[in-house]
């Protein structure tokens, strides 16, 4: 019991930060779709496909948090902060890399990406200017997650809610200003965004050369721990590329053929609500999985296989229980929610029984992503990229197949079914095995 208590508390000692700053970071959509949402039903749905677009972009680039915490907490747990650091500095200037590289893509490629949901007039326009403009932040927002891997996998998850909350405050206060006060629109609220993106990026750096220096880790990009890092990540790009695909997917189906639908774009408007609400979730129940990447990477660093078994236990039910609270929280509050965001009353309609649907699978969501968490903390990525291509292939036949009419509740309770029901599946096997308990600073093989 007492062995449990002190699990318990080492789990909440990561987890509540970590639950704090997650369930900041979606608000930096939900802040611009509330702002946006009562300038008009168009300019939501113009936001909401161009955060589809957004997320999935920067999703991409997920493995520098989640790679970076764990190689980092195995390194600290073998007892090396320094290679901790110049690991996490490594990490950082792939970020600055990469961030370039999709801003420039981006920005140039606005028009044709928003092309691709098959949406016109107002709603095709407003997705153009919010998406050019937020593209712009994209390298601060990739140097974000960068830092806030390291400094997960040094188990400090304090630090990156301070910055989280700070920059959310920010961005509410610019997007209210620069869309209502100076009538910049959809525009202001992309221009608010990146400019507390910015803001963000710099007080984490800032944490990170403090630490560097502290213990002597070089500040430079060192090329052959940038190629490293970029190596790391390609399996965790594959696995987040699934994910994101799926998503794409499934905001593909509710839009195909809204054009010409009269009710087309309040199906995309509250399909565009209801992901982002599920994403806010998701991040809750991804407080749970940071812990367990942190805890399980120094675990497995410091050679110790018996701890990390207890601790996957233990976390999984964390997952479970998390679950049936976000799901009842869900269920409880869809009545509301929808005036919230919008003034339209057939959006209010068509959200809540979309939500009461999302809700019935949040239990199941809590074990997906503690697991996944633990996996990712293990550094079994090749796994999880094979993993999220099954389930892919499971998932989308059968997405494509109900076609563009289908209801979106219906679409909903595919999603949860089919897509987060296999997840499930696919991982509860691997935790129940042991090769992905590798031993040792390095996960590719035992020191």
């Amino acid at each position: 019991m007492a062995l449990r208590s002190q699990t318990d508390r080492g789990i909440l000692r990561l987890a509540v930060p970590a639950f704090l700053a997650l369930v900041a970071e979606p608000l930096f959509l939900l802040g611009d779709a509330a702002v946006v949402g009562h300038l008009g039903t168009a300019e939501l749905a113009g936001v909401g496909v161009a955060a589809v677009v957004l997320q999935t972009a920067v999703g991409l680039c997920i493995f520098l948090a989640y790679g970076t915490t764990a190689g980092v907490a195995r390194r600290l747990g073998a007892g090396d902060q320094r290679g901790a650091l110049a690991l996490g500095v490594d990490g950082t200037w792939l970020a600055v890399l990469i961030g370039t590289l999709v801003t420039v893509a981006g920005v140039l490629l606005a028009p044709w990406l928003v092309g691709l949901f098959d949406v016109r007039g107002p709603v095709e326009e407003y997705a153009v200017d919010y998406l050019a403009v937020s593209f712009a932040g994209t390298v601060p927002l990739l140097v974000v997650l960068a830092v806030t891997g390291v400094l997960r996998g040094l188990q400090d998850t304090r630090t990156p809610l301070v910055v989280a909350v700070a920059g959310n405050l920010g961005n509410l206060a610019l997007n209210v200003l620069l869309v209502h006060g100076v009538g910049w629109g959809v525009t202001g609220a992309a221009i608010g965004s990146v400019v507390a993106q910015c803001a963000m990026a710099a007080g984490l750096v800032v944490v990170l050369v403090r630490g560097a220096r502290a213990h002597d880790a070089q500040l430079r990009p060192s090329p052959a721990g940038v190629a490293r890092a970029a190596r790391a990540g390609v399996p965790l790009v594959v696995r987040t590329l699934t994910l994101r695909a799926a998503i794409v997917l499934t905001a593909y189906v509710v839009a195909t053929g809204a054009g010409a639908d009269p009710t087309g774009a309040t199906r995309i408007a509250t399909h565009q609500l209801a992901m982002t609400l599920w994403t806010f979730l998701a991040f809750v129940l991804d407080a749970v999985a940071i812990a367990a990447q942190a805890l399980t990477g120094r675990a497995l660093g410091a050679g110790d296989a018996a701890t990390t078994r207890r601790l996957t236990t233990r976390m999984t039910w964390w997952g479970l229980w998390s679950g049936v609270v976000t799901g009842a929280g869900l269920a409880l509050a869809a009545p509301v929610l929808g005036p919230v965001f919008t003034s339209d009353p057939a959006v209010h309609d068509l959200l809540l029984p979309v939500l009461l649907t999302a809700a019935l699978f949040q239990p199941v969501a809590g074990v997906v992503f503690v697991l996944d968490g633990v996996l990712i903390g293990a550094g079994d990525g090749v796994y999880l990229a094979w993993a999220g291509l099954l389930v892919l292939v499971a998932y989308a036949p059968v997405l494509l197949m109900m076609g563009s009419g289908t209801g979106l509740v219906v679409v909903w309770a595919v999603f949860g079914a089919v897509f987060i029901g296999t997840r499930c599946l696919v991982l509860v096997l691997r935790a129940r095995g042991d090769r992905w308990l590798v031993l040792g600073d390095d996960p590719a093989g035992r020191p």
